[in-house]
């Protein structure tokens, strides 16, 4: 049982203060949804806790089962069992993805033995080209082809937690129904653990959730189970959104600028 916990996690960005403190705690086969507005800070809240440069933690903590991930560069996090799929997954002219992920379990200290088999036999399970697999990473390929190529990255590596940033971003339907029942399947037969940030209910038809919170400017202001993601969809937020802070908010700009 591996446990990746968030407490009091603050943190800015150019100056300007994004979390205002923080608090999640996801356990082994878990999925924790965080949704909210544009500008809440679920992009910026994925990059602190992967290390992503440029923003500056203020306070707070996290850790995975007692390592202290903000000691670390983001190498020795995804070393420690946290993976991120990226909302924008970066291409990498001349490398190709099965090179990266050989690279990735012998850093692990893992068998690479029966890479090839594997690789392929995922790519066959979330409907990506087998050729692809020896293309430069993500270099030419469609956003569809590109979240299922994440997908299978994380179906290879089985870190202890994964954290999605808007996995459904630029999917159609069957992209995003093969790798949200990817993920759904590796959470049940792996006990990966997940933070899941999304707009829309639409993935969670796929990947079951476990609590659904609600983050506004840089907090959690609600949690509960799926049906408050039944709500959202039907009343959006505006209940959730102080009046008097209705107006577009600084760190909403800033948290877009920075997510990319």
């Amino acid at each position: 049982m591996s446990t990746l916990q968030i407490r009091d996690l603050r943190a800015s960005v150019a100056g300007t203060q994004i979390l205002h403190g923080v608090d999640l705690t996801i356990g082994s086969g878990e999925v924790h949804v965080v949704m909210g507005p544009n500008g809440a800070g679920k992009s910026t809240l994925s990059s602190v806790v992967m290390g992503k440069p440029g923003y500056e933690v203020l306070g707070g903590s996290v850790t995975l089962d007692g390592t202290d991930l903000l000691a670390l560069p983001a190498w020795q996090r995804a070393q420690a069992g946290l993976h991120l799929v990226m909302q924008y997954p970066s291409e990498v002219p001349g490398v190709s993805l099965d090179h990266v992920m050989h690279e990735a379990l012998t850093a692990r200290g893992r068998a690479t033995e029966g890479l090839d088999e594997l690789l392929e036999a995922e790519a066959a399970r979330i409907g990506f080209a087998p050729e692809l697999l020896h293309r430069a990473l993500n270099v030419d390929l469609s956003g569809g082809e590109k979240k299922r190529n994440e997908t299978l990255q994380l179906a290879v590596l089985q870190p202890k937690f994964a954290i999605l940033d808007e996995l459904d971003s630029g999917l159609d339907i069957d992209a995003l129904r093969d790798c949200a029942r990817r993920v759904e399947a590796l959470t049940n037969d792996t006990g990966m653990g997940a933070l899941v940030i999304t707009h829309y209910n639409r993935l969670l038809e796929a990947l079951r959730a476990d609590v659904i919170h609600i983050l506004v400017k840089g907090r959690i202001v609600a949690s509960g189970g799926p049906e408050l993601a039944d709500q959202l969809e039907r009343d959006g937020y505006a209940a959730y959104v102080p009046v008097a802070e209705d107006e577009p908010a600084t760190s909403g700009s800033l948290d877009d600028l920075f997510a990319l």
